[in-house]
């Protein structure tokens, strides 16, 4: 059985007829064709389905699609802005933050959220915000390196610059 729903994804309006057992994290990938948002272990335990739904940073592989209707989504798509990457993009090449970048679309949203709450986090904030975030490959110091760059790049910006 299918049903229409409406949902904004990076900024743009989608009306899509979903079956009703459809994760978002399906409806990212397969129907709208954003592939940013990976699938890895569709539990919620990985983090790399992570997504920001209306400001909340969700695993979307734990989201019906259902439930996304006349909501706002971000991935990782839709970081990139016709000025150039996000602070958090350029700050995770920069510093060495992305091995085999299965992980690194979930870290970007998760990084991104903390950093929209607060933009000089701490350490232990930082790690508590990618804490359902999992890597393999870096060992996480050079992702949270990479998120407390973006911070003080998003303070010189906003003229808060606490560092």
């Amino acid at each position: 059985m299918k049903k229409l729903i409406n949902i904004k994804v990076n900024d743009r309006r989608y009306e899509v007829a979903v079956d009703v057992n459809r994760t978002l994290a399906d409806l990212i990938r397969y129907d709208l064709g954003l592939t940013g948002t990976k699938k890895g272990c569709e539990v919620g335990e990985c983090g790399s389905c992570s997504v920001i739904l209306d400001g909340k940073p969700v695993n979307s592989c734990l989201v019906l699609a259902l439930q996304a209707s006349e909501r706002e989504v971000l991935t990782v798509e839709g970081l990139e802005t016709e000025d150039g990457l996000h602070p958090l993009q350029s700050a995770f090449i920069e510093k060495g933050a992305i091995q085999c970048g299965f992980c690194t679309s979930g870290m970007l949203l998760s990084a991104k959220s903390l950093l929209d709450r607060k933009a000089d986090p701490g350490e232990l904030e930082i790690r508590n915000a990618i804490s359902g975030n999992l890597c393999r490959c870096t060992g996480y110091q050079k992702i949270v390196e990479a998120i407390r760059e973006a911070g003080k790049y998003e303070r010189r910006k906003s003229g808060k610059n606490n560092s």
